[in-house]
This record gives C-alpha cells, structure tokens and sequence, in this order.
C-alpha cells in the first residue's frame, strides 16, 4: 500500500462533476493513489472553484476549456448518467483515458457507442462497478472454482423494478433500478458471468425476483426485496456448488461452509475435531483504525480506481469495469425492464 506522496509516478487528472458524491468519496480517496488533481470542472462555478481551490487546482466550468488547456493524462466523471456518454466520447476524442461512475449511460446502446470510441483512442476507460471490485467478491471468485460446478446464485437487495418497465425506457427516464441495481447486478455477472435470459415477477405489493438464467447453466434468483430498511443489514449473496456454498453478508462478511461429517440419526456434534471442515469466515476488524475496515475498500470503490489508475500507467488493458463488461450488464438492466411489464413473467433472451 502506497499513498499519493509516495508514487513516483502519478496520473495527471481532470475531475468533471464535483458534486457530494465527488467530493465526499472520490477526492479523499484519492490519497491513495498514483493521481495528481490537476483541475476539476463543474456547471456550479462557484462551487468547482472552492473545490479546486482546496486541492490547488484550476477551476473550469465547461470540460472543453478544461481539455484544451491542461494537460491531462485522464479524467474522472461522475455526473449524470444522461451526460456521460457524451463526456466520455469526449474525453476520448481528445486522446484522455477515462474513469467513469456508474451507471455509465442510460441504454446499452450508448455503452456500445462509448466503446467504438475507446477503440478507436486505445485507451483506457473504466467503468465503476464496485461490487465487482470489492473484496469479498474476489474471494468468491477464488473459492468457487474449488468447489466445483456452481448451481445457484441467489442474491439479496432492497430494490423494485418498475412495472412499466418497457415505457420506462422509451421515456428515457433514470429510475432506482438503474441507479443502484447496477450494484448486485455487478455482483451477480462478475461471479456468474454472462446471462442469456431473463425474467421477472413482481408481487402485488411491490418486489419480486428476478431470475437470470447464466450461459454456464447457472441461475441467478435476485430477490427484489422491496420494503428492506436501507438502515438495517439488507444485502446477501449465497453462492451455491457441488461442493460448498459461500456467503456475503452486507459485503464485509465472507463465510464458505464447508460442511461437517455427517450421518443422519447418528451425528451428534456440530463442531467436530479438526479444522478441515465446518464453515470459514473472513471478516473485517473494527478495532483499529486500519484501512481494510474502511467503506472505500470494503466496498470496492479503492480497487476500481487502483486498476483504472495500473492499467493506464502500465499501458495494459483493463480487464473489470470493462465497457464491453457494462454494456452486457446493461443488456441485463433493459432485459429485465422489459420483462417487469409482461403479466405473466415472461423471459427476455439477451
């Protein structure tokens, strides 16, 4: 673990949009990494000036001043999502590497815009699923391939789709699913890979599942679970395979279950000797003032930023937050919209 002080080489950066989100996650966490904050641009003049002033940077309130007078090795967006493709094609264009918030844009076909743009700059452009990115989701990936076939994936959200889903997208409105759905959906793709089917059903009250049906043969069952309090423990997923299962509760809490020796009628202890089986559990500690208790890296907000930042400075491709990953997710989002206005709870192939 390297600070900002210490890299011997560091991003010269724009930031676009220096809104709360920017302001109380983004730049702070900053601190940890290879970037140099060299102007930050925002519609609120006032607003980017302060923020500028306070990280001794310029301030621009048009991102094509910003562009044409800085010399910028990225940028970071996070603005709406009506606003990013056009930034990020932008940004593009003008030969910059790109770190983009999530939601990327508001239809996949924009994603797959974005992408053209990418290949045609050979840059870098990372989009920021943290769940991705998270720790525990890569203990997930590492444990599931010891236990062999994975079944089930069933994960846990307080989340609702709207039940004029299909109108939703002609309107090109910006909804909760798009705006936070796109974190389990994160999770669920980056552990089941990609999805071939979908279909959702709501219940009467609100909520409901939304089951996806992976290539690999998988099913993923998302429990829409409308109503959770947002202040209360509210996010799961289990993991299911031949050989064991492994959770994670409100991301901070790995556990594989193992399984104990066991015979029906005759199995009298729930800990038996040894420590080959039984259930294994990662978690993070509270007791010190660490970083690996922290929601930036808990969350996977530090690690999205830490290989956008690797892969432009060691000129590779990134391989998570991909486009080409998000424009699949995004192809799941639609899919599921579409499905939300069929009464029946038809499936919508991708």
């Amino acid at each position: 673990m390297s600070y900002q002080r210490e890299f011997e080489k560091r991003l010269a950066v724009g930031v676009i949009g220096a809104g709360g989100h920017t302001y109380r996650n983004l730049l702070p966490l900053f601190t940890y990494l290879p970037i140099e904050v060299r102007a930050i641009c925002d519609t609120d003049e006032a607003r980017a000036t302060k923020t500028a002033a306070q990280y001794a940077a310029k301030s621009y309130s048009d991102y094509r001043q910003m562009f044409e007078r800085e010399k910028l090795d990225a940028v970071v967006i996070a603005v709406s999502p009506k606003l990013h493709p056009t930034l990020t094609i932008a940004a593009l264009d003008h030969g910059l590497n790109v770190w983009l918030e999530k939601p990327p844009a508001m239809r996949a076909s924009e994603v797959q815009a974005m992408e053209a743009a990418r290949v045609r700059a050979n840059k870098v452009v990372v989009v920021g699923l943290k769940k991705a990115f998270m720790p525990s989701t890569t203990k997930v990936r590492e444990l599931l391939p010891r236990l062999g076939q994975l079944k089930t994936i069933l994960a846990e959200y307080p989340m609702d789709i709207p039940a004029d889903g299909r109108d939703v997208l002609e309107r090109g409105e910006f909804n909760n699913w798009l705006g936070n759905g796109v974190h389990p959906l994160a999770f669920l793709l980056a552990v089941g890979g990609n999805v071939d089917e979908v279909s959702v059903k709501r219940g009467k009250h609100g909520g409901g599942a939304c089951l996806l049906d992976f290539a690999s043969g998988a099913l993923g069952v998302f429990h829409l679970a409308d109503g959770a309090s947002l202040f209360q423990p509210c996010e799961r997923y289990r993991c299911c395979a031949e050989r064991g299962t492994v959770t994670v509760d409100d991301c901070r809490r790995v556990t594989l279950q193992r399984g104990i020796p066991y015979q029906y009628g005759i199995t009298t202890s729930f800990a038996p000797p040894g420590v080959d089986d039984g259930a294994v559990v990662w978690e993070p500690q509270n007791t010190l003032s660490t970083l690996e208790n922290n929601a930036w890296f808990t969350q996977g907000l530090y690690f999205e930023l830490k290989h956008f930042c690797d892969s432009v400075l060691s000129k590779t491709a990134a391989t998570e937050g991909t486009l080409v990953q998000t424009h699949h997710l995004m192809q799941v989002y639609e899919a599921a919209l579409r499905a939300s206005q069929s009464r029946h709870g038809e499936a919508v192939n991708l």
